[in-house]
């Protein structure tokens, strides 16, 4: 799902009660923001994280995404009775579709997440494979019908990602806006390709770190 984390105005910010949710930069772990400014900075490493992915060759993918999967199987354990949001694949993103229907099967509800318009949070509807389907922003597919739910766990796919776990998205902040906006504090899990990972995205203050990032190659907290 296209996001995008420039473009949030502070009223978006949520306040750091741990250390790990105050800006890296704060905590001399991060590199000095660079001289052409983050926006700019941040689109370019957009285009290049975006084409390297999209250059795997697509059988590798493929393998990449059922090491995905069942590394969340092993971190999420059970999950008969919650809601998990998870994303239609977009661009070279890893295909947990299988994965959702067997979520389904064990007893999860599943939900895709819908751009309303822009600035404004998603919203998040179940679906499962069979059921109908529309084409919603970027003709990304999106249920067709069914109630607003929120999310028990969010399974947010990242364009790139650094070692305090802060997902550089597409750059539309939606995802941001969200989890800012959700009282419910799900747990939030990134998930990408290990060559995803970069020093720093350099993060901001409307900047929400993952409390998990899963790639082919296992779990970073």
């Amino acid at each position: 799902m296209p996001d995008d984390e420039d473009d949030i105005s502070a009223e978006y910010s949520s306040p750091a009660c741990m250390l790990h949710e105050i800006n890296p930069a704060y905590a001399g772990l991060a590199p000095p923001p660079p001289s052409e400014g983050v926006a700019a900075w941040r689109r370019a490493r957009r285009e290049e994280l975006i084409a390297a992915r999209l250059a795997i060759p697509a059988e590798t993918r493929a393998g990449h995404g059922k090491a995905i999967a069942a590394a969340l199987d092993r971190e999420l354990g059970e999950i008969g009775g919650k809601t998990i949001s998870l994303y239609w694949p977009f661009r070279g993103e890893p295909d947990l579709r299988e994965w959702l229907g067997t979520a389904t099967e064990r007893g999860a509800t599943c939900l895709l997440p819908i751009v309303v318009e822009k600035g404004k949070p998603l919203i998040f509807k179940p679906w499962k494979p069979g059921e109908k389907l529309d084409r919603g922003v970027w003709n990304i597919p999106i249920p067709a019908e069914g109630p607003e739910m929120l999310p028990d766990i969010v399974i947010s796919p990242v364009v790139g990602f650094d070692r305090s776990l802060y997902r550089l998205g597409y750059g539309g902040g939606f995802y941001d806006r969200t989890l800012a906006a959700h009282t419910g504090r799900p747990l939030v899990i990134g998930v990408g390709y290990s060559s995803q990972h970069i020093p720093t995205i350099h993060p901001q203050r409307h900047d929400i770190p993952m409390k998990r990032i899963i790639t082919e190659k296992g779990l970073w907290r």
